[in-house]
């Protein structure tokens, strides 16, 4: 009972004048109507994480609003004024298509220039990646960005990037946290002062084209021969991607026209998100009317990418993002060796949920590969950490993210997109494919295959489930996995890794502390265990390999491999 009436009393606090008459009658029906949606909108506060917000929009303090959004953004505002001292700040906002996008980001806007911050904001939609190239390009301060990635529609987000141009890490996150905290609701500052906003467009998109062309392009091989549909998904790319493509030499596009309109009812997808084979329906359609060699898919926000290529049979068929990330990088690493470019001091970045083969091929063209936690902020966090000491060539993570150099601080599509489309056209002029040179790549460096299971658990009853389960998997972990020994367990929040057969547990504390768990097998199989931070769900990520000599070996193992991820997914009981 007692939950109650604190949900109700919390929720009566915002029938004060410090919120707008529009968000008091919001909050009084709810309460009128005694609705079940009232203790889901205020039963606590919504999180400002890591790396931002992410969350239904609505009233009430779980929910993402005008005064949830302010309450961070007066917190940041306030830690920018200790971080840059008696210097004039900048912040750089951009927003992509999701409803309330556009009119978030003003209100984000003036409560920045209510507290004497200049702001360059984004007149229209613009993708992730692009922001993070303005705050280094600008010189801000800082960037923020409005969207909740390939969210469903009800969902929008806060990010939150430093000066460097990536995502806010130690100890700037638990600091903004803090002063976000410490911010109440009557404190916010939303009178803005519009003479300090500089509107941003189209000319900042060149800028932008012309650094994914100089950082992503090697050869010119074919462009003008490659077959390409391209769809945004409702999502901002449409702004970037076919200008670049065109720019960069890629005459024959094809556009997935109904898609192109930016829509944060994403009207034609049940999901925009790239990974999901749905979300790329229509323009695999097209592809097989065209005769694509290519078919390529970007979410929302612009800074994950969908590939689907033509495989053996010559069907379309979407590579998981390990196997797109495996053929860019593997190119890339190529391409700088034959350059000469390659002295040692050179590395690739990765995550600890992603597939070990890019240690693999990392070790093969004598490059370091450096693995941090879940997120690209853990990468930006690298190549700011080796800067000018070690050269950061490329990087990725399973959740179809990628990136070419270090022009961009976070996953990015463009530049992505124009390296895999250099590839494939160079393999269609050599008369292969992309995915013949995947097995190609497979054959040098062992085949790999991954697999991700998702649980879902909502609401206040699926986090407590979620939190059980982990600490399930935490006290009492397999002994075996799919016919295979346990032979190493990874334990990110304790920072411990246990051999098996030495019973002897390690210190491992050169990554952060964070609730996910790994387990290794004997026969190189390998399960990590992590919450999503960004939906209700926990995710189980699996990874088994084995080593082909042939196309033939190939196409006979895959579906072995494929068969025992479901073997892992039964014995783990999921």
């Amino acid at each position: 009972m007692s939950d109650t009436i604190s949900t109700l009393e919390k929720a009566k606090l915002w029938l004060s004048e410090t919120f707008d008459e529009e968000t008091r009658n919001a909050v009084q029906t709810l309460i009128d109507s005694n609705s079940p949606d009232l203790e889901d909108s205020f039963y606590r506060e919504l999180e400002f994480g890591t790396g931002g917000m992410r969350g239904v929009m609505g009233v009430g303090t779980n929910r993402l609003n005008k005064y949830t959004l302010g309450q961070a953004t007066q917190g940041l505002a306030n830690y920018l004024h200790q971080q840059f001292p008696n210097q004039e700040i900048k912040v750089a906002i951009a927003y992509d298509v999701r409803h309330n996008s556009k009119e978030f980001g003003k209100i984000v806007a003036d409560v920045l220039t209510a507290n004497g911050i200049k702001v360059l904001l984004f007149k229209d939609h613009r993708p992730t990646p692009e922001l993070s190239f303005t705050v280094r390009n600008k010189k801000c301060n800082a960037g923020i960005v409005l969207t909740a990635s390939h969210n469903p529609p009800e969902y929008n987000g806060y990010k939150v990037y430093w000066d460097d141009g990536a995502q806010i890490v130690p100890p700037n996150d638990e600091n903004i946290i803090r002063e976000v905290y410490q911010t109440k609701f009557e404190d916010v500052k939303f009178n803005g002062n519009d003479d300090l906003i500089e509107w941003i467009g189209e000319e900042q998109d060149d800028v932008y084209i012309d650094a994914c062309m100089e950082n992503s392009l090697y050869q010119n091989v074919g462009r003008d021969n490659l077959n390409i549909v391209f769809t945004s998904i409702h999502g901002t790319t449409y702004t970037t991607v076919p200008k670049a493509l065109k720019k960069a030499g890629f005459t024959k596009l094809d556009l997935v026209r109904e898609q192109m309109i930016p829509s944060g009812n994403f009207p034609t997808v049940k999901s925009p998100n790239p990974e999901e084979p749905a979300a790329l329906e229509m323009a695999t359609d097209l592809a097989r009317i065209t005769n694509a060699d290519i078919v390529i898919g970007t979410d929302p926000d612009g800074d994950r990418l969908g590939i689907a290529v033509r495989n053996l049979d010559g069907d379309i068929q979407l590579l998981n993002g390990n196997q797109c990330n495996t053929i860019l990088t593997y190119y890339i690493l190529d391409q700088w060796k034959k350059a000469g470019k390659i002295t040692g001091k050179e590395f690739i970045g990765s995550t600890i949920v992603t597939s070990d083969i890019f240690f693999d091929i990392a070790k093969k063209f004598g490059v370091d590969c450096k693995v941090g936690l879940t997120g690209f902020k853990w990468i930006g966090k690298m190549i700011r950490d080796f800067e000018g000491r070690e050269k950061f060539i490329c990087g990725g993570e399973e959740s179809f993210g990628f990136m070419t150099g270090d022009f961009v601080r976070d996953k990015d599509s463009c530049g992505s997109i124009l390296t895999a489309c250099e590839i494939a056209a160079w393999c269609k002029a050599n008369g292969t494919t992309m995915y013949q040179y995947l097995i190609d790549i497979y054959k040098e460096v062992g085949l790999y295959y991954e697999g991700l299971i998702n649980v879902v658990k909502k609401g206040r009853t699926g986090a407590e489930e979620i939190e059980e389960m982990m600490k399930n998997f935490r006290e009492n972990p397999p002994k075996e996995i799919a016919g295979s020994p346990v032979e190493e367990i990874k334990d990110f929040k304790e920072q411990t890794c246990f051999v098996v057969s030495q019973n002897e547990k390690k210190v491992m504390d050169d990554i952060p502390k964070s609730n996910v768990l790994i387990y290794y097998t004997q026969d190189g199989t390998k399960v990590c265990v992590r919450p999503s931070g960004t939906e209700p769900k926990i995710k189980f990520y699996v990874s088994v390999k084995d080593s082909i000599s042939s196309e033939q070996d190939f196409v006979a193992k895959l579906p072995q491999l494929k068969d025992k991820i479901q073997v892992v997914e039964k014995d783990l009981n999921l």
